[in-house]
């Protein structure tokens, strides 16, 4: 490997939000400076820790090694580096014709790295003990599970567990990004009390709509055994054809439970500054695309258990990104009953 030490590379890592999740990169688009950089170098960090979680070719103790070294790697506390966790996961990257962007971005976890360690202290003190508590929750979930190959989560409290560590802690690193300016104790403990709401809220639309590619792609069924067993079916058994209709059913409490965290969210995109480049549209465009996602789920919750998915359409999207840009607080509550009811873009057209 290149002995040469990592540069940062700013232009590098906002190209690769681009490739990894559009969704985000939407986000950073919408974010100006210097809350863009900050928050795209920060879930850069955290790409690469779910990127080896849900590597379905590396052994699960092998995942759980990974994790720590990465863990310790972001620890100021070690004497662990970046690249020691490059060297200990390069067999497992694929090859670069057959890489992937998220893989890509594992390859050069050492320039995200240098690039996040380039930002001024207080913002790698901000995001450093989220990762680091992602990427243990991660670890510890994998090794719990590490006989069956995948996750199976067992009941509601285990499934909200699981995304706080994949999404909640993310809230509580945007959160902490945001109070690096003074922003009033008040203001403050809204966001730290609704952080994690809106991190869940997001990562269980993500389980609602992903059952198929979770179980065919990542041997993972995220929908708790207790409710399936209630319906009949067995988690080693959830996108059989024969238990369509009754797992459906599962899928669509996993939307209900998902939107008992609406509210919250809601306070939370009112209550966020709008310093250091932040905007409410950053955030709002990820939370109405999730209500929109959730209608659909609900409208039609066997497609999540078929290759053709559950996704709200192209127009919809471009819709919302334009409404949300111009939208002020006041108009989050209106734009959410809108688009729970129709597609965003019909109702404009209308």
């Amino acid at each position: 490997m290149d002995s040469t030490p990592p540069q940062p590379d700013l232009d590098w890592c906002h190209d690769a939000v681009q490739g990894v999740s559009r969704t985000f990169a939407v986000t950073v688009e919408v974010l100006e400076e210097p809350m863009a950089s900050r928050i795209c170098l920060g879930y850069l960090l955290c790409r690469v820790a779910d990127t080896v979680e849900d590597a379905g070719h590396i052994p699960p103790a092998e995942q759980v090694r990974l994790l720590e070294r990465y863990g310790a790697a972001i620890d100021p506390e070690t004497t662990a580096t970046m690249g020691g966790f490059r060297d200990a996961v390069e067999e497992w990257v694929p090859a670069a014709a057959e890489r992937s962007d998220d893989w890509q971005v594992v390859a050069e976890a050492e320039t995200v790295w240098a690039t996040f360690t380039d930002q001024p202290e207080p913002i790698q003190q901000a995001v450093c003990p989220p990762v680091r508590e992602m990427v243990d929750g991660m670890a510890a979930f994998i090794d719990r599970y590490a006989a069956r190959g995948g996750l199976r989560i067992s009941d509601r409290t285990e499934l909200d567990r699981y995304c706080y560590y994949a999404a909640g802690t993310v809230g509580t690193l945007i959160t902490n990004l945001l109070t690096q300016e003074e922003v009033g104790d008040h203001r403050a403990e809204t966001l730290y009390d609704t952080a994690e709401e809106f991190g869940l809220f997001l990562q269980l639309v993500n389980v609602s709509k992903d059952v198929y590619d979770d179980y065919t792609e990542e041997n993972n069924v995220y929908l708790p055994a207790e409710w399936l067993a209630e319906a009949g079916v067995d988690q080693e058994r959830v996108l059989d054809p024969a238990n369509r209709s009754a797992t459906a059913a599962v899928v669509r409490r996993t939307a209900a439970h998902a939107r008992r965290y609406l509210d919250d969210a809601a306070r939370y995109l009112e209550a966020m500054p709008l310093t250091a480049g932040n905007t409410v549209a950053a955030w709002l465009v990820p939370y109405l695309l999730g209500v929109g996602t959730l209608r659909e789920v609900e409208r039609r919750p066997a497609d999540a258990l078929t290759e053709t998915g559950v996704k709200v359409s192209r127009p919809e999207v471009f819709a919302v990104i334009d409404a949300a840009r111009t939208a002020g607080r006041d108009s989050i509550g209106e734009l959410r009953e809108r688009i729970a009811r129709e597609p965003y873009h019909e109702t404009v057209e209308q």
